[in-house]
């Protein structure tokens, strides 16, 4: 005997898309036919099962008074019902497809609502619209089931304006977290129930508009745009700037100036049928693959691209206008040119605003199956004939819903799925629906059925040999564009090499540039921590901060990588001879001529500037160069380093940035530091109290240990090698080449000890001399220290020299102390922000102030940070140091050993800066050298150029008291 439930869920595991919604159609945002949001307050029932309720819910006249209620668009799970779960590529449920578990939180969802005045349900009809709901969903008006439907981020529609009354109305939507459609949407994510975009009631006039395409292509040998609307509903096509007056259906040809990411020339036009006008954006444009390249209006483009995801610390996927276009501005004024909607059609809104900003899109359909890696890929649904309809349906929604989009110039398959002849099936249906795009899809590794080779994190090396076509694969794939979809993981501090990978793009035809994975940080709003990651709500199974790995943070604050990737793609290059005084300017842009830009100089000494003005540069043609002069440099202005600084800004403002946004910059150096003289005038002085006076300063006799410089107290200066790892440092667990991080710890780098070996006062000098070297292992460091003065300041030098065997580089190598307490910093060097080898891109040398609290980079789970790069001298706490060569500069109320234990930012708490834990301080690091950055969170490591290997090394500092 069984017992079957009175709720019918057999659709959650039905591996097909679902039953009852209109065909997909193209989206737009708005018409003269009247639209009800019912986004707001809905009531909400949270079940543990599908089939835990039945489904009288969904009557009229159910009484839902004791049900909670949520926002939609809205996540349940981050409204206080349930609880997110993060995993890069685990299925957080046994993997039996399409089974799901019993376990399946079930959200029951209650709309009451009137119809607008003049509503006719008669005339044309009624559509509910859902824009995403995750991941299944059943629905009901008025107590009739309408139909049921997976696919997360695509668009279903309904046709209830028989259903619906004028007042009173029911709608009910059951959704569940897990369902058939959960092995198709495995993207590396929170995985986050519920109604996340908008439902929309739309009233269809009898005549009004349904499914139509814009084709509006550019010849740019003619100079001309032909322009051609097809309409389910026959109707006209006007523009009026062209002077077009056309049926549907009927092509017309007429000079236009075309759309590009960097000129996003838009024409407003308006379809009108007999029930209804919709007004169009139009962009003239042709993508094609010729030469073996992508082509857009006739030329090779070079992607300077983000991967995105959609994100919100608070609201999850559900974003608002307002986010999208933060997005797209921050994009812009970053100098990104160009998304990958990862890995799931964004909400439509998005693309209007690539639209008429400018940005390219690769457009990615709703598929992932990384789970299935797990079991070799056996079972995977791409790969059997059952689950064939689900993805061309998850196709034909991305693509009927997007087509009418100028910024969409290729459409990609999905991500991570593996191979197999469902993918295949949906490159043949895209390519026949719309053969005026490209398709894209990463895992087609021989290029079967794609029209550009697709790599992920692929090495420097790679890259090159790709780009001098040594890559071997089909004869097909050899002949195909190259690009990187994803690149440069930003997670934490990095990415590094993003300025090497340039260097090869820009080198050689066939790279046609890549995508840095990923836009934000997807970290979580939360009291305990700050923003939560992966582990925090108790997950059985997660990725921790691997969900982490943004170029700007939760917040939208930019992060230093994003600064870096600014720099490194500026369209503008600015290079030259500042001793000669001349500056060669290059168009790095793909169409835009300079126009749009006004060139200034300025001229610095000592790192101030003295001295600017305007730069006249011609207005150059994409891809030309010119030699400019600059003026002759100011006279007896002071003395000191001295340099040239040339800036390209916006000459006036525009829809993106504001007049004198600063858009590319170069520094070119004049004249080199001079090291200030410094003459040894006395010799240490041993006092009867166990102290040693030399100079300003005041050493421990025994230890020879620093105790303050005049009226500084400084504490625990030594040698220092170790950092708290960063996440490209630790590397990925699945990686097989080498993880410093991992060996750093194992080889006891971050447990050194410091033994001392002598202190000898002379006549001239202080010298320590140690040996500093980790336990359980016979390599080491001789580090000696020597102390000397010029009456009124202190100079040390430190030598030194390793012994033994070091098989890995050094994290840092340098000295560090505590000071009592600082606040205020300033220093010459480059600035504003953090730099390392490897991300020293955007560092610009001058003179700059800060907080100590200023210079911490807030990275959720905290590493090391921070560094200001080739510092001449920094100020902070009554102190002055002069670094001979250039230095590395940190500084931060916590140790780096608080650093390295904390796994939330809310862990780090101000440290002492002494043993004893008396006194509240800083702790500073004067690093001679710092090991790269790299992306090996998931990618390459550091460049050999960029390790920093132990061997002899000398460098000197000098300390004055400065009150």
């Amino acid at each position: 005997m069984s017992f079957r439930s009175a709720t019918a869920v057999g659709y959650v595991e039905d591996v097909s898309p679902g039953s009852g919604a209109l065909p997909p159609r193209a989206w737009y945002p708005a018409s003269d036919a009247p639209s009800l949001s019912l986004n707001g307050g809905w009531r909400f029932r949270l079940s543990p099962t599908a089939d835990e309720e039945d489904d009288s819910f969904a009557a009229p006249g159910y009484d839902a008074g004791g049900w909670a209620q949520v926002s939609v668009p809205g996540h349940w799970v981050l409204q206080g019902h349930g609880a997110p779960i993060y995993t890069n590529h685990l299925y957080p449920f046994p993997v039996d497809p399409p089974r799901v578990p019993t376990e399946n939180p079930t959200g029951d969802h209650l709309r009451f609502f009137d119809l607008p005045d003049g509503w006719d349900p008669a005339d044309g009809g009624i559509v509910l619209r859902f824009d995403g709901v995750e991941s299944c969903a059943r629905v009901w008006v008025n107590g009739t089931d309408v139909g049921e439907f997976k696919g997360s981020r695509l668009p279903h529609e309904f046709a209830v304006g028989h259903l619906l009354r004028p007042a009173g109305n029911v709608l009910a939507v059951r959704v569940h977290q897990w369902s058939a459609g959960s092995y198709l949407e495995d993207q590396d994510q929170w995985w986050l129930p519920g109604i996340f975009r908008d439902v929309t009631l739309l009233h269809r006039p009898a005549g009004s508009v349904r499914d139509f395409f814009v084709h509006a292509s550019y010849d740019h040998v003619g100079g001309v745009g032909t322009l051609r609307v097809d309409s389910d509903v026959t109707g006209r096509v006007t523009v009026p700037e062209l002077g077009v007056d056309v049926a549907t259906g009927e092509p017309v040809t007429v000079p236009v100036e075309a759309w590009t990411a960097e000129t996003p020339r838009l024409y407003d036009g308006v379809l009108a049928t007999g029930g209804e006008r919709v007004p169009l954006r139009i962009g003239f444009r042709t993508v094609e693959l010729a030469d073996g390249l992508i082509k857009i209006n006739g030329r090779a483009v070079l992607f300077k691209g983000v991967n995105r995801h959609e994100w919100h610390p608070r609201k999850g996927r559900a974003l608002d206008l307002e986010t999208m276009r933060a997005d797209v501005l921050l994009m812009k004024r970053h100098n990104i040119n160009a998304v990958r909607t990862s890995h799931y059609p964004p909400h439509p809104a998005f693309l209007d605003l690539c639209d008429e900003y400018g940005l390219w899109v690769i457009d990615e359909c709703d598929l992932e199956t990384h789970g299935f890696t797990e079991q070799a890929w056996r079972d995977n649904p791409v790969d059997d004939d059952r689950w064939t309809p689900a993805l061309l349906d998850r196709a034909a929604r991305m693509v009927e819903r997007d087509k009418n989009h100028p910024s969409v110039v290729i459409w990609s398959l999905g991500n991570e799925a593996g191979t197999g002849r469902g993918l295949t099936a949906m490159a043949e249906w895209i390519h026949g629906r719309d053969a005026s795009r490209l398709v894209h899809y990463e895992g087609d590794i021989d290029c079967r059925d794609t029209d550009v080779y697709s790599r992920m994190y692929a090495d420097h090396a790679e890259v090159e040999r790709i780009g001098r076509r040594l890559d071997g694969g089909t004869h097909r794939r050899r002949q195909l564009p190259f690009i990187l979809c994803e690149y440069g993981h930003a997670m934490g501090n990095g990415p590094g090499g993003l300025a090497d990978y340039q260097r090869i793009f820009e080198s050689y035809d066939r790279l046609q540039g890549g995508f840095i994975w990923e836009w934000i940080d997807h970290g979580i709003e939360d009291e305990r921590y700050g923003y939560a990651y992966g582990g925090d709500f108790g997950e059985e199974l997660h990725d921790g901060n691997f969900v982490c790995d943004g170029l700007v943070f939760p917040d939208r604050e930019p992060s230093p990588g994003l600064v870096e990737y600014k720099k490194v793609i500026e369209p503008v290059r600015i290079d030259g001879d500042g001793a000669d005084g001349t500056v060669r300017v290059t168009n790095r842009y793909d169409f835009a001529d300079l126009c749009a830009l006004d060139f200034e100089w300025s001229y610095q000494v000592g790192g101030e500037s003295v001295a600017s003005g305007s730069l006249a540069v011609p207005p150059l043609a994409a891809g030309e160069s010119a030699e400019v002069k600059l003026p002759e440099p100011p006279v007896a202005v002071g003395s000191g380093e001295t340099q040239w600084t040339v800036r390209a800004v916006l000459a006036a403002d525009t829809g993106w940035g504001p007049r004198g946004h600063v858009v590319a910059w170069g520094r070119l150096p004049v004249s080199g530091r001079q090291m200030p003289p410094f003459a040894t005038s006395a010799g240490p002085v041993v006092s009867g109290d166990g102290s040693v006076s030399l100079g300003p300063a005041v050493f421990d006799a025994r230890s020879g240990a620093l105790r303050s410089i005049g009226s500084v107290a400084v504490t625990g200066l030594r040698l220092d090698v170790w950092r708290a790892t960063t996440d490209n440092d630790d590397g990925a667990a699945w990686q097989s080449d080498i993880r410093y991080g991992t060996l750093w710890r194992k080889f006891g780098l971050h447990r050194m000890r410091h033994r001392l070996d002598a202190v000898e006062p002379s006549a001239d000098a202080l010298t320590v001399r140690t040996r500093v070297a980790p336990a359980a292992w016979e390599f080491g460091l001789a580090t000696e220290y020597r102390w000397t003065t010029d009456g009124s300041r202190l100079r040390l030098t430190v030598s030194v020299t390793p012994d033994g065997d070091w098989t890995v580089p050094l994290p840092r190598l340098g000295v560090r102390f505590g000071l009592a307490a600082a606040d205020r910093v300033q220093w010459f060097g480059g600035g504003p922000g953090e730099a390392y080898p490897d991300t020293r891109a955007a560092s610009l040398v001058g003179r700059w102030q800060s907080t100590v609290d200023e210079m911490q980079t807030p990275y959720l789970r905290p590493q090391e940070n921070g560094a200001r790069a080739d510092v001449r001298w920094a100020e902070l706490g009554g102190l002055r140091i002069e670094g001979d060569p250039e230095f590395w500069f940190t500084a931060r109320r916590w140790t780096t050993e608080q650093l390295d234990a904390a796994a939330h930012r809310s862990d780090l708490t101000p440290g002492t800066a002494s043993d004893s834990g008396s006194a509240a301080g800083v702790w500073v690091n004067l690093d001679h050298g710092q090991h790269g950055i790299g992306s090996q969170s998931c990618g390459p490591g550091v460049l050999p150029q960029y390790q920093l290997h132990a061997g002899p090394a000398e460098f000197s500092f000098v300390f004055s008291d400065i009150g």
